[in-house]
């Protein structure tokens, strides 16, 4: 990727320190991904996209840049993409999902903080995040304690850092202050933009995200065919490069691999043998390059057929129905999507558990993994009346908590082993 250096130096990037992150990235997705059998033929578009994650990628973004377009950076399903788009800007997740840079992390943070979080300040202050370093303004949202208080030191790495309001009960109050926020973040995107958000512009955003969701919401229902047609590493790794790629380009990719994939389902082909133990993964978001629990369980003969995660059909889950003909009246369907997700931060969130109970039976799964990171307290203490819920209707839970680093790597192999045989059809 010599080609992409100087760019990487303009936007100020520690090169010595970022060769080293991509060669420790490059080698894990060939033994993670690249070893796998029997893979999808239009799974190469994605392997594509992650060969240039941090090339081809960044350059479109900096074209972006270039034409006026706001690159914003997001961390948070609950920031919604439809108004960036409505400004013709360009969305784009952050890079939170390796352990990297935990000592100049915690020159901002204490030591139990979420690995997530630690993630996030580890490659800014390292400098090797060039998603971070393209973005106009990051927009930090208030879906936990850890983020809340973080985003005030975010401000000593980055120079433009937005922060919005998200309520903590789905009642007539939490909706107000939640369609209050944005339209203040609308506003701030017409600013940052110099465009205005129109009814047209705004549809046409609804309308591009839309169909994204919905590409990634039959990819899930494929999920669910028996022998599995993909892998659930393959299956994770779609739904962490939507938050990265072109909306567009990326909707056309997983349709052409859904075709394939239906294809495969009427020739019962299979990743895996049909009486492969079956699992739905549930609980915190996993971003690139956080594969190790599915890598683990897939290795250990099971197929991962779901995630109940903000990276999986909790951030894909429900429509956004674009009635109304005003801005005003389109945000306000905007709000009544995003306030179905079942994101632990509620209270109370009963609705998680049944929604993942229904992932459970609709993919004939034999048992859920809760996984949660450390320091997450939203998931970690919802993860008890989770599994008493889920075991009451017969679910097997196996509770995990972990981090990015590879210490536990064996206890979890063991554990898992013992899940998977535990669970065997």
């Amino acid at each position: 990727m010599s080609e992409y250096r100087q760019m990487w130096a303009d936007l100020g990037l520690d090169l010595d320190k970022h060769d080293a992150l991509l060669a420790v990235l490059g080698q894990a997705y060939q033994d993670v991904y690249l070893s796998q059998e029997g893979r999808p033929e239009a799974m190469g578009y994605f392997d594509f996209v992650m060969s240039e994650v941090h090339g081809l990628r960044i350059e479109e973004l900096m074209d972006a840049k270039a034409q006026g377009r706001p690159v914003v950076g997001t961390f948070c399903v609950f920031v919604p993409e439809e108004l960036i788009l409505a400004v013709d800007g360009v969305c784009v997740g952050l890079c939170a999902g390796a352990d990297f840079g935990t000592e100049a992390a915690e020159a901002y943070l204490p030591r139990n903080t979420c690995a997530l979080i630690k993630s996030v300040f580890g490659f800014a202050a390292e400098r090797v995040c060039p998603y971070l370093a393209a973005a106009d303004v990051l927009v930090g949202e208030y879906t936990c304690d850890g983020k809340k208080k973080a985003y005030e030191e975010l401000t000593a790495l980055h120079p433009a850092v937005w922060t919005m309001d998200v309520p903590q009960v789905k009642d007539e109050w939490g909706t107000e202050r939640y369609r209050r926020e944005l339209r203040r973040f609308a506003g701030q995107l017409e600013e940052l933009s110099g465009r205005e958000i129109t009814v047209e512009s705004l549809r046409h955003g609804i309308e591009v995200v839309g169909a994204k969701r919905a590409a990634l919401q039959r990819l899930s229902r494929l999920r669910q065919a028996v022998p599995s047609p993909v892998s659930g590493l393959d299956g994770l790794l779609i739904n962490q490069i939507s938050f990265y790629d072109d909306p567009a380009r990326f909707t056309a990719s997983v349709n052409t691999l859904c075709d394939e994939l239906e294809a495969r389902i009427a020739a019962s082909e299979g990743v895996a043998p049909a009486s492969a133990p079956r699992i739905l993964l549930s609980g915190c978001p996993m971003a690139v390059p956080n594969w190790k629990v599915h890598h683990l369980l897939e290795s250990a003969g099971a197929v991962v057929v779901g995630e109940e995660s903000c990276v999986g059909d909790r951030g894909t889950q429900g429509t956004v129905v674009p009635e109304g003909d005003t801005v005003e009246e389109l945000i306000d369907a905007l709000v009544e999507r995003y306030l179905t997700i079942d994101c632990a931060i509620f209270t109370p969130n009963p609705t998680r558990a049944r929604h993942a109970q229904a992932m459970h039976r609709e993919a004939s799964a034999h048992g859920i993994i809760h996984y949660a990171l450390q320091f997450c307290g939203p998931y970690q203490v919802e993860a008890t009346g989770f599994e008493r819920t889920l075991e009451a209707e017969g679910v097997p839970v196996l509770r995990i908590d972990t981090d990015y680093g590879s210490e536990d790597t064996e206890q979890l192999r063991t554990r898992m082993e013992a899940f998977v045989e535990r669970i065997r059809p």
